[in-house]
């Protein structure tokens, strides 16, 4: 059935989600995305609307011509895709939906004369999630007939041991076949095996092997060992090795991977793939960035590390700042602050020439939407770096003198009380006060405490000597006599070719 004719069964809410779950392999979780919002906008939404439509009875063309029309659910008009993702997503979400409407929908589904065998393991396993009383298995009877004849071709019928047994005789015939002069005591296999490659791919298919309950404790270890590498593998180096037993800290024995909900993970994958693209972003590409707002700050400090965030080249910069700071996404303070500190920071950090445009650009847009963060996530941390230059000076001026206000002008002054003063830092302090900042009388105090106790090492700095000069000229009104008496104690030592411009200024302030 086309998706155009049931789509109008569906009220507006509900029309969204369908279209999420029409979106390919992804469309689970883009649904869930969508579902995310949904709830954000409004708590109290209810997913009835949606469930009762799916079951709503439809008349269901024949498969073969000559048969007659039949009635059923809508949800068995859907494809094979479709209803897959739809209970990919139900299985996301169970939790937060009402159960009676989930039975009524996964009855229908069980029904379904197009039912896959992955559907009905699906809709099985979510019967006992919602505490259904289905002791059936989850595999097909044919399922099971080809398990156990399978069984019986690797062990025999009247072996014991089980699958253990099995695999222990592979380990010890490939012992046996690498030369080994050991004779064995063990029996030979009554029923046909299958033969192993000499060219060492039984190493690959042991570690494909399913894990079964009859397994020794030994054989166990061995399997998670080998599964834990399959998700690392899809998203690169990123997850840390596995280390042995006996070696593994508490803080090592549960991977990064572990810790992501599922869909996050595979948003992980997606973005990855689209950093690495060179095509041009739609708002498919952006709307991939939503997962940001399902992630807590400790997911997303994950997240830009395994998406390798402060690597990223300088002119994906702008595309991407452009997506994360769309009208949909409103971060809170850690979410932003970890977004800014993992996109930028090491990249200032390491200029050694001006900011390209591009990183320009990624610095003022970021700063212009989140100022706070930034002052604490980045302009904080750059003015700290004792190896800071004019680059890094330069980009700051900008971004101070082009997105900050004055309440947060007055942050990043009162940021440099805290740190030892550098040449770099001094240009910030200078174009700060430029902007002729409202100090208080305390915060004016703390200032003047500040040039005194740090003044002596720049007594040949002509930065220092013209800050000084703005501060005299531009704040005489903040200047008492305690300040006057300290700023005089200053101005003695300094040796630059401003000094007698200085102790003019200084003279020409009378206290009232």
């Amino acid at each position: 059935m086309d998706p155009a004719m049931f789509l109008g069964r569906f009220d507006g809410q509900s029309k969204l989600l369908v279209r999420a779950l029409l979106c390919g392999s992804s469309g689970a979780h883009r649904a869930l995305e969508v579902f995310h919002r949904q709830q954000r906008a409004n708590p109290d939404m209810s997913m009835s609307n949606f469930i009762e439509t799916l079951c709503q009875d439809e008349v269901c063309g024949p498969d073969r011509t000559g048969q007659p029309l039949t009635v059923g659910p809508l949800v068995w008009l859907f494809t094979a895709l479709l209803k897959k993702n739809l209970l990919s997503f139900i299985h996301l979400v169970y939790l937060s939906l009402p159960c009676p409407p989930v039975l009524h929908l996964l009855k229908c589904l069980s029904q379904d004369p197009q039912r896959t065998p992955w559907m009905t393991a699906m809709i099985r396993q979510l019967e006992r999630n919602l505490e259904v009383h289905n002791e059936e298995p989850l595999y097909t009877p044919h399922c099971g007939q080809r398990l156990k004849e399978l069984s019986q071709r690797l062990v025999g019928s009247d072996e014991t041991g089980g699958w253990a047994k099995c695999f222990s005789r592979q380990t010890s015939e490939c012992e046996r076949a690498s030369g080994s002069s050991e004779l064995g005591t063990q029996r030979k296999r009554k029923g046909s095996f299958l033969a192993l490659d000499s060219d060492g791919e039984d190493t690959g298919q042991e570690s494909k092997r399913i894990k079964m309950e009859v397994c020794g404790s030994e054989s166990l270890d061995d399997e998670e060992k080998s599964a834990t590498t399959e998700l690392s593998g899809l998203l690169g180096n990123d997850a840390p090795a596995e280390t042995p037993a006996e070696e593994r800290t508490p803080a090592a024995a549960e991977s990064p991977n572990d810790v992501l909900p599922e869909h996050i993970k595979v948003s992980v994958l997606q973005i990855k793939e689209l950093l690495d693209s060179q095509t041009e972003w739609d708002q498919s590409s952006m709307e991939m960035f939503e997962v940001l707002n399902d992630c807590d700050p400790g997911q997303v400090e994950l997240l830009c590390s395994m998406l390798r965030f402060p690597d990223l080249p300088e002119q994906t910069l702008p595309k991407l700042c452009s997506s994360i700071l769309a009208p949909s996404f409103d971060f809170s303070y850690s979410t932003a602050a970890t977004l800014i500190k993992s996109l930028l920071l090491q990249k200032i950090l390491s200029l050694s020439e001006p900011a390209s445009r591009c990183l320009v650009t990624a610095g003022t847009s970021l700063c212009n939407r989140y100022p706070r963060p930034v002052c604490h996530a980045l302009i904080g941390p750059v003015l700290e770096e004792k190896t800071i230059g004019n680059p890094q000076a330069e980009l700051l001026n900008r971004l101070v003198e082009s997105c900050l206000d004055s309440h947060y002008r007055l942050l990043v002054l009162q940021m440099t009380f805290k740190m030892t003063w550098s040449e770099a830092v001094l240009s910030i302090i200078h174009s700060l006060l430029d902007s002729k900042l409202d100090l208080s009388e305390e915060l004016f105090t703390q200032f003047t405490g500040q040039l005194v106790s740090q003044g002596p090492k720049f007594t040949k700095s002509v930065k220092f000597a013209k800050m000084m000069l703005t501060v005299l000229t531009k704040y005489n009104s903040h200047v008492t006599a305690e300040h006057k008496q300290s700023l005089h104690s200053c101005l003695i030592v300094n040796e630059t070719f401003l000094k007698k411009s200085l102790q003019a200024a200084l003279k020409r302030i009378t206290n009232s």
